[in-house]
């Protein structure tokens, strides 16, 4: 594998036994793996599009939606990752930290704690600092965020991709790292600035 191992700034690095879990050995650069993760997210917004009810603030919706989003490419898809990564908590942490920020966003929802796009930010926001899985994450919880709003709050989603590729390093990227790392400070201005809220 040659330039699979180069990362867009801000990406998490993926260690060798991750690696070992891509179902396609004959891949051999990172854009041939963004097509191939490409396709398969389209395939879990089908998936998430036709559910009706479901308990997206619960740890098997999170976990099956990542698998649905990276299954058909990565073997632990909606598995949490057990390594130590360059950002992200202490993996033994994961889901009691996921469990309190599903009880966290299920009392905002229910006591109108934030407006919408504040709500699904900050959500969006924590899953991202937690860093469930070995990769994947950052448009995991873009997703996540926006199924909150529409399945959970009944209103449209975020364009967080304001006419770029979040994926690829511009303009709009360095603007969406720069308000996370803010927002990991507690202060979500920027963060709720650059979704719109």
């Amino acid at each position: 594998m040659s330039d699979i191992f180069k990362e867009a700034d801000g990406a998490t690095p993926l260690d060798l036994e991750e690696l070992e879990g891509l179902r396609f050995k004959h891949i051999q650069t990172r854009g041939q793996l963004d097509e191939l993760e490409q396709a398969n997210i389209q395939n879990g917004l089908k998936w998430l599009s036709k559910l009706k009810s479901p308990d997206v603030l619960s740890e098997g919706f999170v976990r099956k939606l990542h698998e649905k989003l990276f299954g058909e490419v990565w073997l632990w898809a909606g598995t949490y990752r057990k390594t130590e990564k360059n950002i992200g908590i202490d993996p033994i942490q994961i889901s009691v930290q996921l469990r309190q920020l599903l009880d966290d966003a299920k009392y905002w929802v229910e006591h109108d704690t934030f407006p919408p796009k504040e709500l699904a930010g900050r959500f969006h926001h924590k899953l991202v600092y937690i860093h469930l899985f070995p990769n994947g994450n950052g448009r995991h919880s873009r997703i996540m965020a926006d199924a909150i709003l529409t399945k959970v709050l009944g209103e449209p989603v975020i364009d967080w991709a304001g006419g770029y590729q979040l994926e690829k390093m511009n303009d709009r990227r360095v603007q969406y790292i720069s308000a996370l790392r803010q927002a990991d400070g507690h202060n979500f201005e920027e963060l709720l600035e650059f979704i719109g809220a």
